[in-house]
């Protein structure tokens, strides 16, 4: 997460979306930048909510400005699947190395999930509080033009990240039915990721909607 006084922005840090490469482009302008540990790193809106936003309210003023970036739901826990699978998590209770992609998402998928498989909802993490505190700019990961068009305008300068833990490259491929049940157990994050328009615009999920 990084807090901009000048700028009155708050850049929320969803995992797998290259968070860390904005995090090494914007730190010299940053009033604050959470870089560990990770519960804080990935502080989702209602982490944000009860730890942050009080204080930031008090000392820069109420209207900060919200944004984060959301991934495809198949392409996020594909990255997630990719990650896992370096050899230094080998024999570790969260490598997914000798899993099949259908049997992580399968495992995603369970109510009491694996550690491998344990890695959240997007649609979670930006879900709106009940006193109003909500993401107010959402840009898709695959619209780098989009958001960095956004940055540019805010900052008065071009900002350009570079790739920064990147996975090894490696085709996956879900099957249809496994495909058809994500969409209809994870319909939230679908349903939030199409809903993204121009600009950061979007329809936040409703309040308690996400389970």
């Amino acid at each position: 997460m990084m807090v901009f006084a000048k700028q009155k922005l708050v850049f929320l840090s969803v995992p797998k979306t290259g968070s860390t490469a904005y995090q090494a482009a914007l730190a010299p302008f940053a009033s604050m930048v959470i870089s560990d540990p990770p519960e804080l790193k990935h502080a989702p809106v209602f982490r944000y909510n009860r730890f942050f936003r009080p204080a930031l309210e008090k000392f820069i003023g109420s209207d900060l400005e919200v944004i984060a970036v959301m991934r495809e739901p198949i392409a996020w826990l594909g990255s997630w699947y990719r990650y896992r699978q370096r050899p230094e998590l080998e024999g570790h209770k969260n490598s997914t190395r000798r899993i099949s992609f259908d049997d992580f998402v399968l495992a995603y998928l369970q109510g009491k999930k694996p550690a491998f498989a344990n890695v959240g909802s997007q649609a979670k993490f930006m879900e709106p509080q009940k006193n109003g505190t909500q993401v107010t700019r959402l840009f898709r990961y695959e619209d780098q033009e989009g958001l960095q068009a956004f940055l540019r305008t805010r900052f008065g300068r071009p900002v350009s990240p570079e790739h920064r833990n990147i996975s090894a490259p490696q085709e996956l491929c879900l099957s249809d039915e496994v495909t058809t049940r994500l969409r209809r157990k994870a319909a939230a994050d679908f349903i939030l990721y199409d809903s993204i328009g121009a600009d950061g615009a979007y329809t936040p999920p409703e309040i308690g909607s996400v389970g």
